[in-house]
């Protein structure tokens, strides 16, 4: 039985590995069946069901399910070898039997040996520890380890039919463990949607009893998490400041983080605020009751998700935020943004509008101008400096350790509402002062062998990969870029990445796209411009990209890190074992 207690070993530990890694994408996709599904979409999503392991796997299954339900296999043998003896056919039968059993102990062996390797150089896959994962781990190992009861608790006729049962039962749980725990995650959802339901109404009754606390809300498809970081900062210098902590803008983050952090000693609390279908943003208004709002950028990330750009400009786009702002609230856009200008012309809220140039929409009839805009802008490799000034006549002089010219435009959305809280543009150019690189979404690290290493890897948008490309273009010697396609960008995409190709063909010396999905469309806007297609490449082996940056690259050289780059080529450039 040795052998049937190893193959058990060694299974319960992918199978463990397995259910980590499927709860770790559904709490990565937040739980929503869509962007779940979307994923699975994609070339990586399609290589989690698809693959060698489970062809092989499903090989094995129906090898033991045809010798288990077919008996006349063993008088085929007997024909065939032309034994008179019942025992001839059944010794070849056991034989094939056991060759079948070995391929399985070799495979979960090998399985089993990868998790340990992982684990010791902590590049386990597996979901954040909350109440609701733990609940979901614990679950679903005791579904797995419920069949190994199953088995061993069962009285069989025969070793024979216990090898059978074993093997069956083993390969169809390992096969079906994405489906068996995304069913466990759907099937506890409703639980989960009750207890969401009771966190909010926790957290807007003790809102409720924060009269004098001022709430700020800020949405969009890209910059509100920037802009969100520089208002907290900026803030800080005058008043006791809350804001929802990195990943919080959900209603149970926004939620949680009023019922486990907000205190009486604060005076202003601000919330990022994030979406995926209309009423997102309405219900997280409701929560926070906000009476400034701030939309910091809209474009069609997450659209696929939305269903249609109409419905994304409602949530994400700032509608739903804009209307539930109270009647003496303050909307507050991004002129840069023609969707944020479009909203701005619809809104009769008190309302005010930033831009890097004082004149919005040059071309329209009837042009805009900035309450507040940008003078003498300048973005070094390692920090940006302009002159801020407001039409009230007030200016001043900034620089502000963060990467990217379009840091600007957050800076200068934070700043208005710093000028409506009291503050002068001196005062907040000296706020400013303690913001910090990775607050602006990019960081540079010097890398192995004197590389620049521009890391970008927190989230992507259309948008945000121009600009960073942007940044990107101003540094010397030869530039990379590594990035996978986007996703969750509906009938759009294929334009979005010819764009995102054509800036990277007018920027790069090489391109490494980890994923395929859209690879041709941005080699086909990457070769308008004139980049050579063996300049752009589709590479997702972590081990080929760092063969491929060794042999490209030399001391100086400049490599942006766009996106989920893989964790062993971040490691490998920023010198970690």
């Amino acid at each position: 039985m040795t052998i049937y207690y190893l193959i058990t070993f060694f299974w319960l530990i992918r199978e463990i590995k397995t259910i980590l890694f499927w709860i770790y994408l559904w709490q990565l996709k937040e739980y929503q069946i869509g962007r779940f599904l979307d994923h699975l979409k994609t070339e990586k999503g399609k290589k989690l069901v698809f693959n060698i392991n489970y062809l092989i796997k499903i090989i094995l299954l129906i090898a033991f399910v045809i010798l288990a339900f077919f008996p006349g296999v063993t008088m085929f043998f007997n024909t065939f070898l032309r034994c008179n003896s019942e025992y001839c056919g059944f010794e070849i039968y056991i034989i094939f039997l056991f060759a079948i059993l070995t391929p399985t102990f070799v495979l979960y062996l090998a399985e089993a040996v990868l998790v340990f390797k992982k684990a010791i150089v902590r590049r386990l896959v597996r979901p954040a520890l909350t109440k609701k994962t733990v609940f979901l781990i614990l679950i679903n190992i005791f579904i797995s380890i419920s069949a190994v009861f199953l088995i061993y608790g069962t009285n069989f006729s025969s070793f024979l039919v216990f090898t059978f049962f074993f093997a069956t039962v083993l390969l169809l749980i390992d096969i079906l463990t994405p489906m068996i725990v995304s069913v466990v995650v759907l099937v506890f959802q409703p639980f989960a949607a009750l207890e969401k339901k009771q966190i909010i109404n926790k957290a807007k009754e003790k809102r409720e009893k924060f009269n004098k606390l001022l709430a700020i809300g800020i949405t969009g498809s890209y910059g509100k998490t920037s802009t969100k970081e520089f208002l907290a900062t900026i803030l800080s210098k005058k008043f006791k400041v809350l804001k929802t902590m990195e990943h919080q803008n959900s209603e149970i983050g926004v939620s949680q983080c009023i019922l486990n952090e907000l205190t009486p000693e604060h005076q202003v609390f601000i919330a990022e605020m994030g979406a995926y279908s209309r009423g997102g943003i309405k219900l997280l208004a409701e929560i926070a009751k906000p009476k400034i709002g701030i939309v910091s950028g809209v474009n069609a990330q997450h659209l696929a998700l939305f269903g249609s750009i109409e419905n994304l400009l409602i949530a994400e786009g700032g509608e739903e935020l804009i209307n539930s702002l109270p009647k003496d609230g303050l909307a507050i856009f991004n002129g840069d943004n023609k969707y944020c200008v479009t909203l701005f012309k619809k809104t009769f809220l008190r309302k005010k509008i930033s831009n890097v140039d004082k004149m919005i929409a040059k071309k329209d009839k009837n042009p805009l101008y900035a309450d507040i805009w940008a003078e003498d802008l300048k973005a070094e490799t390692d920090f940006i400096t302009f002159k801020a000034v407001s039409n009230d006549g007030d200016s001043a002089d900034f620089k502000v350790n963060v990467l990217g010219e379009y840091n600007v435009q957050n800076i200068l959305l934070a700043s208005l509402v710093a000028k409506e809280l009291g503050m002068t543009l001196n005062e907040i150019s000296s706020a400013c002062q303690g913001i910090q690189q990775d607050q602006g979404a990019m960081k540079l690290i010097k890398g192995i062998n004197g590389l620049n290493i521009i890391d970008s890897t927190y989230s992507a948008n259309p948008d945000g990969v121009i600009a960073d490309l942007d940044y990107l273009k101003i540094w010397k010697g030869k530039r990379v870029i590594i990035m996978p396609c986007l996703i969750e960008l509906g009938p759009v995409a294929k334009e979005i990445h010819r764009r995102i190709g054509r800036k990277i063909g007018e920027v790069c010396d090489l391109a490494i796209i980890t994923t395929k999905e859209m690879f041709d469309e941005i080699r086909e806007g990457a070769m308008e411009k004139g980049m050579k297609a063996k300049k752009i490449i589709f590479m997702e082996k972590p081990k080929k990209i760092i063969e491929k940056l060794i042999s490209f690259c030399v001391k100086e050289d400049s490599i942006l890190l766009e996106s989920r780059v893989p964790r062993e080529v971040i490691d490998y450039l920023v010198m970690k074992k």
